[in-house]
């Protein structure tokens, strides 16, 4: 399993929509919260190995009403 971490900006106001949604409909999200700055949600996916990353994010994750931009971050160890 590869994990990912998707910084979601998101349409003023939607960002509990969203977030609802992602937990849903998303079979590979695991985890929504909300965080302040620049990005209104960060989202934590798994997804098997050898699987199309920018698919799954243009595909699953940036066609969810409200979602207005994103930003991935592709992880390679997890310590502890």
């Amino acid at each position: 399993m590869q994990t990912i971490f998707i910084h979601v900006k998101c349409e003023l106001g939607q960002a509990y929509d969203v977030a609802d949604k992602a937990v849903l409909e998303v079979e590979e999200v695991s985890e929504v919260h909300s965080t302040s700055g620049q990005y209104d949600l960060l989202m934590k996916a798994y997804l098997p190995d050898g699987a199309d990353i920018g698919r799954f994010v243009t595909q699953r994750i940036q066609t969810l009403e409200g979602v207005k931009d994103t930003f991935t971050l592709i992880t390679f160890k997890a310590f502890g």
